[in-house]
């Protein structure tokens, strides 16, 4: 039996500290896996080892089926079938399971868009960034938003909390897909 998990997307103290310091000290992202996977009676096999490297070498956003396809053609580019070390193939059930423990981690964050498919981004060892979500195309975007953190930090700080990360999305599209576009009534 596995013990329960957090809440997808929930902020967890694995998250390294946000600094600019170049010696900064940052926990290596498969330590900080293996001890998520560890609390939860779950072990750290080759498949979630393979999904982890895919999931670090991403610099942009990226999409589950993205990941399973990229996973899939590095299976079909495997060496010859008798080789020592095969490749072996990953389910898109443990990609997406594998996704979810990521996530539990603190090392990949979901971006929500509504119904459509889900984008995710990593998140861990990230400097904190804004997201922008193109309504007019779907596309999403990371932005630096070095005030937002300051916002945070300083809300916590009068409170007497700890900052675990944030999530920051803007949803915009140009003015000429907005149907019927007008000023908020307080902005006018």
């Amino acid at each position: 039996m596995h013990a329960p998990l957090p809440a997808a997307g929930a902020a967890t103290s694995t998250a390294p500290p946000a600094t600019d310091h170049p010696l900064a000290i940052v926990e290596p992202i498969c330590a900080v896996f293996r001890r998520t996977l560890r609390a939860v009676g779950l072990k750290y096999t080759p498949e979630r080892a393979r999904i982890l490297d895919a999931v670090v070498s991403k610099t942009a956003p990226f999409h589950a089926e993205e990941l399973i396809a990229e996973l899939r053609t590095t299976h079909s580019a495997a060496p010859h079938p008798k080789a020592l070390t095969p490749v072996s193939r990953v389910s898109k059930a443990t990609v997406y399971r594998t996704i979810r423990l990521l996530q539990d981690a603190g090392i990949v964050q979901q971006i929500p868009l509504g119904a459509e498919q889900a984008t995710y981004i990593l998140a861990y060892g990230a400097r904190p960034s804004g997201v922008l979500v193109h309504t007019d195309t779907g596309r999403v975007s990371l932005f630096d938003a070095p005030e937002i953190v300051a916002v945070r930090d300083q809300a916590c700080r009068r409170l007497g909390l700890t900052p675990h990360g944030h999530q920051f999305i803007v949803y915009a599209g140009s003015a000429s897909h907005a149907p019927h576009a007008r000023a908020h009534p307080l902005e006018a």
